[in-house]
């Protein structure tokens, strides 16, 4: 039987659907993030917005750049909060020679997907992608389209 797309699980905090639009994702990694206090405080919120981020890797560390963190108004008073700082993600340096590679060599880029909570720590799910042309993304369309048509057509039988 079929899994059914419904709501993300619990521990899903944000997802970046525009990412797999645009780009065919070739590997996935999971990172930490480095956060503020009130920034914890607004994810628990869920006040997190992925669309527009993306990854920059320099000096042999990543960063998210893009990422907006709405403040909640009760959690930053004492605190100037910028809700979209560049915010560093935690790697191994393995991962990150990985990145570089993929980024420098074959003309790949670097997007947050999702985000989501691991115990009590919020990850990072960022993937190494090469964007989509226009064709490809009416030929992920229509091939979604005919596999909507192929079950219900099995349905009916």
């Amino acid at each position: 039987m079929a899994k059914k797309k419904g709501k993300p699980s619990g521990n899903t905090i944000a997802l970046n659907k525009r990412a797999r639009h645009d780009y065919f994702i070739e590997e996935t990694f999971e990172a930490g993030l480095v956060l503020q206090g009130w920034e914890v405080k607004s994810i628990r919120a869920g006040k997190v917005n992925l669309a527009e981020s993306y990854v920059l890797l320099k000096d042999g560390e990543a960063f998210l750049f893009g990422c907006h963190i709405t403040p909640l108004i009760s959690a930053s008073t004492h605190v100037v909060a910028d809700p979209t700082r560049t915010r560093k993600l935690l790697l191994h340096n393995r991962e990150i020679a990985q990145l570089f590679r993929g980024v420098e060599q074959q003309g790949y880029t670097v997007v947050a997907l999702a985000m989501y909570w691991k115990q009590h720590r919020v990850k990072l799910e960022i993937g190494l992608a090469k964007g989509k042309k226009m064709h490809d993304k009416r030929a992920t369309e229509k091939e979604r389209e005919w596999n909507k048509a192929k079950e219900r057509i099995m349905k009916r039988h």
